[in-house]
Parts: C-alpha cells; sequence; structure tokens
C-alpha cells in the first residue's frame, strides 16, 4: 500500500535580487533552485543531496515557510505553504540552544511557550529526553554536552512540538564522523518510533543513501532535480555494517555517479 502524498512541490523557483559585480548600485536576478516538482509521502524519511550552492537550504526555507517562492508553490496536506507552521519543526547544523538553560530547559521552552500545563510539560521532556538517549542529561547545560549530546537536545526540542514534518538542514555536519554515524543510526530509530515525515538536507553521498528511501539528486545551481533514486535498504539497523552491503554500494555508485557526470563535476568536486 502506497502512503499518502505529504508534501508536494509544484514547479517551484525560486529567484533573488543580488547586487552587480560589474555594475555599481546595480542588481541581477540569481536563481537558486528552479522547477522542482517533486513529493514527499507521509512518514517517509528522504534526503537531498547536491553541491554546495544548489540551493538544498533555500529550498528548507520555503518549506519551513520562511520565504516563499518566486513562481510555483509548495503544498502539505494539499494547502499551500504561506509562512511558518507548528506543523514543521527545524533542526540546523548549529544547534542553537539557550546557554543558560539546561537541557531539560531548552526541550521544555517551547511547551511552555505553548502553554502545556506544568506537570504535562515535565512528563513530555521526560519522554523526549529518553527518546533521544539522554535520560541521565537533563541537568546538564549546552557547555557541559558534548556535540552529539547538544544535537540529540536539539532534536528532542523540535520532536517536543510534535509536528507532522521534521526538517533537518545538514544537522551532522560539524560532528566527528564517528559521532555522526551514531547519530544517524538514532535518527533512524526515532523516525521509525515516530513515524515522522523527514527531510534531510546533506552534502554527504553515504548519509544520503543510509538515511533515506529515496535519494533527491539536485544540479549545481540553479538547483534542479536530476534524478529520485530508490533505496532498498531493508535492515539499517540490524545489519552493523549496512554500508559493505551490495545494495547500499549499489546505490551510492549511482548517486555518486548523477554528482559526478561531466558537466557537473567541478561543481561537486
Amino acid at each position: 500500500m502506497v502512503a499518502a502524498e505529504k508534501i508536494r512541490f509544484e514547479s517551484v523557483t525560486k529567484t533573488f535580487s543580488v547586487r552587480d559585480p560589474k555594475q555599481k548600485e546595480a542588481t541581477q536576478a540569481f536563481t537558486a533552485v528552479k522547477d522542482l516538482d517533486f513529493s514527499v509521502r507521509k512518514g517517509e524519511l528522504i534526503t537531498i543531496v547536491g553541491p554546495s550552492g544548489c540551493g538544498k537550504s533555500t529550498l528548507l526555507d520555503m518549506i519551513s515557510g520562511l520565504s516563499s517562492p518566486t513562481h510555483g508553490r509548495i503544498l502539505i496536506d494539499g494547502q499551500t505553504i504561506t509562512g511558518p507552521g507548528l506543523d514543521r519543526g527545524i533542526v540546523f547544523q548549529q544547534y542553537a540552544l539557550f546557554p543558560w538553560k539546561t537541557a531539560r530547559g531548552n526541550i521544555e521552552f517551547g511547551l511552555e511557550a505553548k502553554g502545556i500545563p506544568k506537570q504535562e510539560r515535565r512528563e513530555q521532556v521526560e519522554h523526549y529526553l529518553a527518546l533521544v538517549g539522554l535520560t541521565h542529561f537533563g541537568d546538564r547545560y549546552p557547555h557541559e554536552l558534548s556535540g552529539g549530546m547538544k544535537q540529540r537536545v536539539a532534536i528532542a526540542r523540535s520532536l517536543a512540538f510534535n509536528p507532522d514534518v521534521l526538517l533537518m538542514d545538514e544537522p551532522f555536519a560539524a560532528l566527528d564522523a564517528q559521532t555522526r554515524e551514531s547519530l544517524q543510526s538514532e535518527l533512524l530509530r526515532i523516525w521509525q518510533q515516530t513515524q515522522k515525515t523527514i527531510i534531510f538536507i546533506t552534502h554527504g553521498i553515504d548519509e544520503a543513501v543510509y538515511l533515506g528511501e529515496r535519494v533527491v539528486v539536485l544540479t549545481p545551481g540553479p538547483g534542479m532535480v536530476r534524478q529520485i533514486v530508490d533505496i532498498p535498504l531493508q535492515s539499517r539497523l540490524e545489519d552493523a555494517d549496512i554500508r559493505s552491503h551490495p545494495d547500499f554500494v549499489k546505490a551510492r555508485h549511482e548517486v555518486w555517479s548523477l554528482l559526478h557526470e561531466p558537466e557537473y563535476r567541478g561543481a561537486y568536486i
């Protein structure tokens, strides 16, 4: 049974006005993404990969409602996005935690703003601390946490809002390789438990293939959909060496080849 469509991009183009380096006080049009047409299924974890400057973050800004398409539209549950909403949570590369609040306080902040009663807030905070594996670290301040722990708090804070869609903008890029792989697996476990719809932006081919049920490959700017690759991996958490699995190797090579075709190679490298 095919899951219902959650998000749809319909001919989405985003153009900015930027300074023209050749003419003083003049501007010129810069197109970040162009003619994006694809959909995301309800409960799907989809990854988007492409070279620097291909508009990945611009795409996420439009889904979050922080900016609007110049042409086309983006729909969630059939309704056009017109601005930010609590149905979408965002996790950035930088943790953006309040340094004066503990891990528990950072997670609780948004719940308090929503007017959730104190006892219910406490119960929800403990639930999400446990979900991200930080039950014993709730009273630690950000400076007392490792980078991976800080990102877990940021994920828990976004999940506590109980959004339908979780948007992740290269959230593990600043972490060391071992921590990054650990959090990738943790994210898959959380996704399986919560069944959230997740759009995960990344620059890493291995990360895109490991996490995504499908990988959207973008061209260099202006970012267009080069191809959407289905990833047929069924046992990512059960197989400790999944990255050596023939299906993983094949999918990785397909994504790599799309990004390194002659007309795109220089832009990605």
